[in-house]
């Protein structure tokens, strides 16, 4: 038993030692700092009464330049006192009148001390030479100005004595705290740890050579509850290596939960151990200076949720803008750093943009031109030509990136993402044939006659066909899509198989419903906290918000022109006109992030939310209750989770929308199975969530009465619908949503 005991005896004793010794230096670090602050006071309360007496007698002297007077007060006032000297500053000219003896030294250090005052009480610690001195300020005044400092100089020599003194003691009780603690502590270990473990260590390993009694029970103490699962540890872990893979292989091909683990076993059973590259604009991980310090921040993301499982399976290279002002600190001479940094699994390329590339190609091009144009939310869209080239040339950057990033790899997989770069699939295409390139449009496909108002759509068109699939939310996106090819490109288009021929190369163009992460249980739940009903979470809630209320509604969104943020506040507006038993039971959270602020329509709109809702408050608030209220900044994941988990209803009245993610992420959220959600019918979600309360957010009625029929509605027919809704987002998860991307690019492409 020694042999098992005795490595551990050293190493546990001393990180004992250690930590009984921090704690009761830390604890004597603070009575000696108490204590030496008590003493501190006491001489500054002694120097306050004797200024207190001195003050008197100095005004009228000070007042009328009286140096001789001066001098003579301080010296007999510190003759009596004890004190170690005195100075009397003049508040025009910082001219001294010191008591005799007073080093030159200590006068400058006087008049140091009165600047750092800065009219206010002060008191220092000063030396020179042998003398150690406690300087404490005090102001002579008259009539309301300020004529000079008083600066008084008490010895401090005992506070010097004091001090040692406080530690010798302090030190001594440490080191009998450490000694006697130490000792019980391991005592104790050995008794009732260290002994058990080392019978348990011993029959382990009978057990792994075979040569122990399985049903043999553990040592009594801490132990016997583990004996059971100790015993199957041992006897299945040769079992559990040898049929891992072929689990994982199982279970990518049975009917179960999605997950990242699958997800992961999936792309390798489809195309191998391939080289994965994923361009986007936004990175997964970016570097900020938070109060001087480099911090790493992760954006909130469904493509990262779901792109990052196959890029750490791969160990694979994520391309994407660096936009973090401390990205630059962080990356290596060729702009890669390893992700993540507490375990890094996959390499992040970053690509650099002046503001000038930035403004053109993100903000003009991307977000001023094909953004409205892509969403019919009857916001014109403007085209440039400095933005159009500034995006051609930011495509090319990136394309170089990707390029540089795949040589000496075959047939490299890479996964572009977003309206942001059209024209990266074709740049990379021309020089790497062998490449299997998709191409992801995470916003509508509009239709023929909408696109047709880009001036260059003929280019953007070229520069996606150059991918071997494209992909969109919903099979109306694909549709319009190749309707605009048809009228736009020469090239053959084959309706059935949805593929366009252009030039001998076939692009293969699919529908992908993106979703969201589902999870059985919600984060409480996991983590073992207590599961609040929804009454006690609203009321919480609604405290936290400083509102009362009997019901709660929440609306998450971008403050962007699509999400119809104005026309949901004028349905709250509607529903309070028709419905006034609503006024002081019904409030609506609007959590509202601030966006491309810099792009004067959504400036505009930012100002028209806040306008709107204030306009409504105004008419309907009560004391302690208002029927909107706006939250406008960003949120993390778990306090719009909070909001979610809340709720009676999320409103989700997107004019126009690819697929917003809101919808599903209040549904996965609601594993209680509550709640109800009111979808716009514009919201690709609306095709896969049936359940929800489908409205057109552009009437106001319709939508007040989906409001009322929410808070109306019985607990069964919620549960229902939600449990429903539960079980759509939980099969066709964001993972299932990468793995069957992933399988049609392997099922295409040059080496398919």
């Amino acid at each position: 038993m020694t042999r098992f005991i005795s490595p551990l005896s050293p190493r546990l004793v001393a990180a004992l030692t250690l930590g009984v010794a921090l704690v009761s230096l830390m604890t004597a670090r603070r009575d000696v700092a108490g204590r030496l602050g008590e003493m501190r006071q006491v001489e500054i309360e002694r120097a306050n009464r004797e200024a207190v007496r001195l003050l008197p007698g100095l005004t009228p002297l000070m007042s009328s330049n009286n140096t001789s007077g001066v001098r003579e007060v301080l010296d007999q006032s510190i003759s009596q006192s004890g004190f170690a000297g005195a100075v009397a500053i003049d508040a025009a000219n910082e001219r001294a009148i010191a008591t005799p003896n007073l080093p030159f030294e200590l006068v400058d250090q006087a008049r140091d001390a009165v600047r750092k005052s800065e009219g206010r009480p002060y008191a220092e610690r000063r030396s020179s030479g042998t003398l150690d001195v406690l300087l404490t300020t005090h102001l002579i005044t008259r009539d309301g100005g300020v004529l000079g400092t008083l600066v008084l100089l008490r010895d401090a020599r005992p506070l010097t004595s004091a001090f040692w003194s406080l530690w010798m003691n302090a030190l001594v009780g440490v080191l009998l705290q450490v000694l006697a603690i130490s000792v019980l502590t391991v005592l104790l270990v050995r008794w009732s740890v260290a002994a058990p473990v080392a019978r348990t260590a011993r029959w382990m390993r009978e057990l792994r050579i075979g040569v122990a009694d399985r049903t043999m029970p553990l040592a009594a103490g801490l132990f016997p509850p583990l004996e059971h699962e100790v015993v199957k540890l041992v006897s299945s872990l040769e079992v559990a290596r040898a049929s891992a893979k072929q689990e994982a292989r199982l279970r990518d091909a049975g009917e179960s939960h999605w997950t990242a683990e699958r997800l992961r076993a999936h792309v390798h059973n489809k195309l191998g151990n391939p080289a994965v590259l994923v361009i986007s604009n936004r990175e997964p991980f970016m570097h900020q200076y938070v109060n001087g310090a480099i911090k790493t921040l992760v954006p909130a993301s469904g493509l990262v949720t779901a792109l990052e499982p196959i890029v750490r399976a791969c160990d694979g290279t994520w391309i994407a803008h660096g936009s973090g002002d401390a990205d630059r600190e962080t990356v290596d001479t060729g702009d890669r750093i390893r992700v993540p940094q507490e375990d890094p699994e996959y390499t992040l390329r970053r690509v650099w943009l002046t503001p000038e590339e930035e403004a053109g190609y993100y903000y003009g091009f991307a977000n001023e031109g094909l953004w409205p144009l892509c969403h019919i939310a009857h916001t014109r869209p403007l085209f440039r030509a400095s933005d159009w080239a500034y995006y051609q040339q930011a495509n090319a950057r990136f394309a170089d990136a990707a390029l540089e990033e795949m040589q000496g790899v075959a047939s490299p997989i890479v996964l572009v993402q977003d309206y942001h770069f059209a024209l990266v699939s074709r740049l990379i295409k021309t020089q790497r044939p062998d490449a299997r390139v998709s191409v992801f449009w995470h916003i509508p496909w509009p239709n023929p006659e909408a696109f047709g108002i880009c001036p260059w759509q003929r280019e953007l068109l070229d520069g996606l066909l150059g991918a071997d699939l494209v992909g969109f939310h919903t099979q109306a996106h694909c549709n319009n899509f190749l309707e605009t090819v048809d009228r736009a490109l020469e090239s053959q288009i084959d309706w059935e198989a949805f593929t366009v021929r252009r030039n001998g190369h076939v692009t293969h163009v699919r529908p992908f419903p993106i979703s969201v992460d589902c999870p059985e249980s919600s984060v409480s739940q996991a983590a073992g906290g207590e599961v609040l009903p929804l009454q006690a979470r609203r009321a919480a809630l609604a405290a936290e918000l400083g509102v009362t209320t009997t019901y709660l509604g929440v609306g998450v969104d971008r403050i962007d022109y699509t999400k119809g943020i104005v026309e949901r506040f004028q349905a709250i507006e509607r529903l309070m006109e028709t419905r006034p038993e609503y006024i002081g039971g019904f409030a609506f959270v609007q959590i509202a992030a601030p966006s491309r602020s810099r792009i004067p329509r959504y400036k505009g709109l930012e100002i028209a939310v806040e306008s709107e809702a204030a306009r409504i408050n105004r008419r309907f608030e009560t004391a302690n209750w208002r029927p909107i209220v706006l939250r406008r900044r960003h949120h993390d994941h778990n306090e719009i989770l909070k909001f979610y988990r809340a709720a009676d209803l999320c409103l989700v009245t997107s004019l126009h929308d690819g697929m917003n993610l809101v919808a599903k992420e209040f549904v996965a959220a609601r594993d209680d199975e509550d709640g109800v959600l009111i979808l716009s019918r514009f919201a690709g979600a609306s095709g896969e969530l049936r359940d929800a309360l489908i409205v057109n957010p552009y009437d106001c009625d319709e939508l007040a009465s989906a409001i009322h029929r929410a808070l109306a509605m019985p607990d069964g027919e919620r549960e229902a619908r939600m449990g429903r809704m539960r079980r759509t987002v939980r099969e066709f998860n964001i993972y299932r949503w990468a793995g069957t991307l992933m399988a049609s690019l392997a099922s295409i492409g040059p080496d398919a």
